[in-house]
């Protein structure tokens, strides 16, 4: 038999051997099962890029010696010519111990075969005992069209006798549609090939590096799975003296995958689909008449379908007009891009810029332009599109203060300065904005736009709420009411958040002064400018958790307690629901739920919620938020009897632009830690420096001086406080008065007084739970109710562990039992982990990745204050959730 290639040429072995596995492998059982499974069918296709392992893992699978006959393997080259190719498929073929009939014969032109020929294969291969197993690994679309049409021909004919095991960059020539409306084919894509993070921690831990769990996640991120990536940067980092560090300093351009990435991917394009190529890398995302912009031709369409459907590091977004570059790889064609055309990468972030402009995409042009360094039209593109609070609020607002951040200060204009003082309010760099604003209103003329004066006015809202000045803000805001008149109404629909943000804000600046009531108007106007509860108008999340936080501060300062729970558990679910990230999270609704659980002597849920809130990395609140979180902490310290703690915490908020309103709240948080310690003249001189006369204060310094025995002054003090009934005083304080009247009449003897009014406080309390004030009265509550058992039975709920409303019980271990409730899939994984399954057998038993249980597991233990699965386990069985 003549085992040349039509050509006269010898066979070269080294085509028919797989690959050597790698000594250092990542076991895919998954995908090696998937292989097997088609290779009992007649088609299998593995597709992917380069370097997405499909070499890798068809020569694992072929060097599994446990089928009856191991699979044949033939290398195919770009350049074999079908004469050639067929000559070669016959050789593995017979390599393999395939016998064909002699009559079958062989290619003697490397042009093509006869249709004879592959009549005579195809009858052959139907013929043989035992079905043939071939890989044919790198069989692109760069084989002629009439090799794919043969194979097809013979893979249909051969009644079961072939099957091929295909390996390919970019999907063959072949029928494919016919093979999966048959069923006949096994598709293993991009997407099946990419590592998961357990692939990737597997393969780290194969190169004995140890890397911490944040590390492979910026791996993953960086190389989105990519085969090759993951393993050259393991290859680097055992070479690093430092694997984290290099990591966290990773820069693709400067490793072994930029050259793999320009002589596998670049090189192997055509020069005008590496000029596109090289050009669309400046964007994050192209769209083929962006495209076309960039390169001045009209070919970008087919170029970009192109270069998707090879797999050349490109692909097209949700089956829309538009594609996206690998990361890695459009880190290497910047790169590129420098070196080969300096000084063109600007030029093509300003054509982007336009484009995008042009074609609706503000966001894209505003970051296009800054890339370019065009800082009047990147400043321009946020003001006139009314995207100025996207600096401050929304998923957009980090990545647009870092494009900002390398604006020189004081460019010239109004719009740069307008962004500028954004930037710096987001910063909370509260002079810094002013200044920025000043620069703004120097530039703004009369024939200015009426997008840069509400820019300008908005600006004044946020910079006013943040300096505690409520005139300003209030004036401000008026502006900003009025501008909106002025503007088109179909490019206000497009911006629902402006709506939301003017009130949230001002009504977050009346609550500052104490106007409680006219926050909460206001408040409650911004909350429906959102659009309906659960299906809120796209972008005003971030104003909806604003409200609601303030509004939740209000019910609290009001001690409406349970409707505070209600509006801080609704910002919380909202911050879930909407994906919120933590940095633009301030923690309000956290601290408001502190304050409720201390108003209601739950002690460890009070500190947990405390705690929460003082993790929170967002936004910092302003001056009043600020002084009535330190009043919260300091009631939760000296509960909790660390007075030093709580006068700590009080002493360390800066009284200036604090209200007259808020400065009194300290004066009476100070004064409450003062009768704690047994020093009632201080807590009665502490009250003396606020000029205040509000009934809040005058039942502080009733407790105060009747601490120090002055009953008839205490009870002049109280005089001006109003009676029960009245709803126009805050329900604690009328409750607490009522309690001190009770006091004053238990110290004169006045047994039936003193019941009379003791019933009067706890009737205002039942409600909403209070018990905390109840405690810091002392033992003379218990001894009165005690001379009444039908009184005491009554009101049970004062004694410590008794059932609570509000779901939040404290456990008999003193831990708080929910902090929020769970999820109904929470819920799901929660019983799986209570079947003692694994991470990985609770994601395949839901059908999720193990990351995705991972990340309910955490929210689990947050939600339970726990820190293990067992401990959760526990908390939820005793809570009655399982």
């Amino acid at each position: 038999m003549d085992h040349r290639a039509p050509t006269g040429d010898p066979m070269l072995t080294a085509r028919f051997t797989p690959p050597a596995v790698p000594e250092l492998l990542v076991h895919r059982p998954d995908l090696l099962g998937r292989l097997a499974a088609g290779a009992c069918g007649p088609l299998t296709l593995i597709n992917g890029p380069a370097g997405s392992g499909k070499t890798v893992l068809t020569a694992h699978w072929a060097a599994d010696r446990r089928a009856p006959r191991p699979p044949m393997w033939l290398t195919v080259e770009p350049d074999d010519a079908p004469g050639a190719f067929w000559a070669y498929l016959l050789e593995a073929l017979h390599r393999g111990g395939v016998t064909l009939p002699a009559e079958v014969g062989r290619p003697t032109r490397a042009e093509g075969v006869t249709r004879s020929f592959l009549v005579r294969l195809a009858d052959g291969l139907a013929a043989s005992p035992q079905p043939a197993v071939l890989v044919l690994d790198q069989f692109d679309t760069a084989q002629p069209p009439a090799t794919a049409e043969g194979l097809d021909f013979v893979l249909r004919h051969a009644a079961g006798g072939l099957r091929i095991v295909l390996t390919s960059r970019s999907d063959p020539l072949l029928p494919l549609h016919r093979y999966r409306a048959a069923g006949e084919i096994v598709e293993i894509r991009h997407a099946d090939l990419r590592f998961t993070h357990e692939d990737a921690e597997a393969l780290l831990s194969e190169h004995r590096l140890d890397i911490s769990q944040s590390g492979i996640r910026r791996l993953m991120e960086r190389t989105e799975g990519w085969a090759a990536g993951v393993r050259l940067c393991a290859l680097a980092m055992q070479r690093s003296a430092d694997p984290e560090a290099f990591l966290r300093q990773f820069a693709a351009d400067r490793t072994t995958i930029a050259g793999y990435l320009l002589t596998e991917v670049l090189d192997a394009q055509p020069p005008p689909t590496q000029d596109l190529l090289l050009r669309v890398c400046v964007t994050d995302r192209v769209h083929p008449d962006l495209a076309d912009a960039l390169t001045g031709r009209d070919d970008g369409a087919r170029t970009l379908a192109g270069l998707a459907r090879d797999n050349a590091f490109l692909e097209q977004i949700d089956a829309s007009a538009w594609y996206r570059l690998h990361p890695l790889f459009a880190e290497v064609l910047r790169a590129h891009l420098r070196e080969r055309c300096p000084g063109l990468e600007p030029r093509l972030h300003g054509r982007a810029a336009r484009w995008l402009a042009r074609t609706g995409r503000p966001t894209e042009a505003v970051l296009q332009g800054a890339a370019a360094g065009d800082w009047p039209f990147a400043a321009a593109q946020l003001v006139d599109n009314l995207a100025l609070g996207r600096l401050l609020t929304g998923l957009e607002a980090d990545q647009l203060g870092r494009a900002f951040a390398g604006m020189p200060p004081g460019t010239a204009g109004a719009a740069p300065a307008l962004v500028a003082a954004a930037c710096r309010l987001a910063a909370q760099d509260l002079s810094g904005g002013e200044a920025a604003l000043r620069r703004a209103d120097a530039a703004l003329t009369d024939s200015s736009g009426p997008a840069a004066r509400l820019g300008r006015a908005f600006l004044g809202v946020l910079a006013g709420r943040a300096a505690g000045d409520l005139r300003a803000t209030e004036r401000a805001a008026g502006d900003a009411d009025r501008l909106l008149g002025e503007l088109p109404p179909p490019l206000l629909a497009e911006r629902p958040e402006l709506r939301a943000l003017l009130p949230a804000h001002l009504g977050a600046a009346e609550l500052g002064s104490g106007h409680l009531d006219r926050a909460e108007a206001t408040l409650t106007a911004a909350v429906a400018a959102c659009g309906p509860p659960g299906a809120e108008h796209p972008g005003t999340e971030y104003p909806l958790c604003d409200a609601l936080g303030s509004l939740a501060l209000v019910a609290l300062l009001r001690g409406r307690l349970r409707r505070a729970t209600e509006h801080a558990r609704a910002c919380l679910a909202l911050a879930e629901r909407s994906a919120l990230p933590p940095a633009r999270r301030a923690g309000v609704d956290h601290l408001v739920l502190a304050g409720v659980a201390v108003e209601q002597n739950d002690l460890p849920a009070a500190r947990c919620h405390l705690d929460l809130a003082a993790a929170a990395t967002g936004l910092r609140p302003d001056p009043a938020t600020t002084a009535r979180a330190a009043v919260i902490g300091a009631r939760i310290a000296l509960a909790e009897g660390d007075g030093d703690a709580a006068l700590a915490v009080l002493r360390a908020v800066a009284p200036a632009r604090l209200s007259d309103r808020v400065v009194d709240e300290l004066a009476v948080a100070e004064s409450a830690v003062h009768l704690a310690r047994g020093d009632a003249e201080a807590a009665l001189q502490v009250l003396d420096a606020p000029a205040a006369d509000g009934p809040e204060h005058a039942v502080a310094r009733a407790r105060a001086l009747l601490a120090l025995g002055r009953g008839s002054c205490a009870a002049q003090a109280l005089a001006g406080v109003p009676g029960a009934a009245d709803d126009g005083v805050a329900m604690p304080v009328r409750a607490h008065a009522s309690l001190l009247r009770a006091q004053l009449a238990d110290a004169d003897a006045d047994a039936e007084e003193a019941r009379r009014r003791l019933a009067e406080a706890l009737a205002l309390a039942r409600p909403e739970e209070l018990r905390r004030m109840f405690v810091e009265s002392g033992p003379w509550v218990r001894r009165v109710l005690d001379r009444d058992p039908q009184s005491a039975r009554l009101h049970a709920w004062l004694t410590p562990g008794a059932p609570v409303r509000t779901a939040r019980a404290p456990r008999a271990d003193g831990q708080p039992a929910v902090v929020e409730p769970l999820s109904a899939r929470e819920v799901e994984v929660l019983r799986k982990a209570a079947e003692l399954l694994s991470t990985e057998e609770i994601a395949a038993e839901l059908f999720v990745s193990a990351n995705t249980v991972k990340t309910h597991l955490k929210s689990i233990y947050r939600k339970l204050c726990v820190t293990r699965r067992s401990d959760a386990v526990h908390r939820a069985q005793d809570l009655g959730v399982l």
